[in-house]
């Protein structure tokens, strides 16, 4: 049973930030981002209370001789409800990673396979960005470096828009491929791999960088030939000393060039406070679902079969062109689903 005082005080707090973004002088982007996360729970919490009244009202409606026949009929239906609706309204309670709103940057490099592993990079941008088409995100490639066969030895994307990161976080890990290489002349199986991070972006997060820890340097920016030679020291690459991250950027603005590559930078560090924080709250991390671990296998792409298998949920999908095409949501709902009933489970044994 859930707590009826705790609903209450979400209740207070919500209808306090409604009145307060009426009221001049408040922050209103601070209070507009706790009005955006409140009210669905909220919502949530009304719809469930408004079950219980109705139940409550078909049980006494079961001492009035007049009205009993109906209360028998109604009350096994509102019964029936009553988990589904429980269940429902935990899920909206679970604690809310800060970052889930937010935008993502998603870095995509080749593993083991040599130039299929390239191209199986490229395959995994153009899903990621088709699925972002789909869902109304906006992509930007940030950096970019191609193979000789036209695959990609690393990518780094900005992918903008409403709950980015709550989607894609369950991305990061090895994606394995089995397929008949377009090299291999044999029609042999190969298999290949590519790495995916999926990033926080830490615009909205106070990440302090200090000019003594960061080297920035200025280079010429690589382009196809001809005419398309950046003939200017535009590109922007920044080593922060500390930890050896190293970022770069090669837009045409060298001023573009530096606020991009800061936004990469913050977002790497960012990353790293956050696993170190979870390090410390989880003694077994690949134990969780999106738990970002780099070296974790979690999918196997199989072409000749058209089968896709996400090994964290043990979850196949004989339909692997429709997810290359983008189709991304059946696998992230489950994912999204196993990880919520991980956490009710947590929540139930504490």
């Amino acid at each position: 049973m859930i707590p009826q005082d705790r609903l209450h005080q979400i209740i207070e707090r919500f209808e306090y930030v409604e009145a307060a973004m009426n009221q001049p002088g408040g922050d209103i982007v601070a209070l507009g981002r706790e009005y955006s996360e409140l009210k669905p729970v909220v919502d949530q919490i009304r719809a469930y209370q408004a079950l219980l009244g109705d139940l409550a009202e078909a049980e006494a409606m079961l001492d009035d001789p007049d009205m009993r026949a109906l209360a028998e009929e109604e009350l096994p239906v509102l019964r029936a409800k009553i988990p589904a609706a429980e269940e429902a309204l935990q899920i909206a309670l679970l604690p809310k990673d800060a970052a889930d709103s937010g935008s993502a940057i998603i870095e995509i490099r080749p593993g083991t396979g040599g130039d299929e592993a390239a191209l199986f990079a490229g395959d995994l941008l153009r899903m990621y960005q088709r699925y972002a088409e789909a869902r109304g995100w906006r992509c930007e490639i940030i950096e970019m470096q191609e193979s000789e066969l036209g695959g990609i030895k690393a990518v780094t994307v900005n992918v903008a828009g409403e709950g980015v990161f709550a989607r894609l976080k369950y991305e990061s890990g090895v994606h394995r491929v089995q397929r008949v290489p377009e090299t291999e002349s044999g029609g042999r199986i190969h298999t290949s791999a590519a790495t995916v991070a999926v990033l926080p972006e830490a615009r909205n997060v106070d990440i302090e960088i200090s000019s003594n820890d960061i080297r920035i340097d200025t280079m010429r920016a690589s382009g196809s030939g001809g005419q398309h030679v950046n003939t200017t020291d535009s590109a922007v690459r920044i080593t922060h000393l500390p930890t050896g991250i190293v970022v770069t950027s090669s837009e045409k603005s060298q001023h573009r060039n530096r606020e991009i590559a800061m936004d990469v930078l913050k977002a790497r560090l960012y990353d790293l406070e956050r696993q170190r924080l979870h390090d410390e709250r989880s003694a077994d991390r690949k134990a969780q679902v999106g738990s970002g671990d780099r070296s974790e296998r979690i999918r196997t792409y199989n072409f000749p079969q058209g089968r896709l298998t996400d090994h964290r949920i043990n979850l196949t999908l004989y339909r692997l062109d429709a997810v290359m095409g983008g189709d991304l949501d059946e696998i992230i709902d489950a994912l999204i689903s196993d990880h919520q009933a991980a956490q009710l489970a947590e929540m139930g044994a504490a």
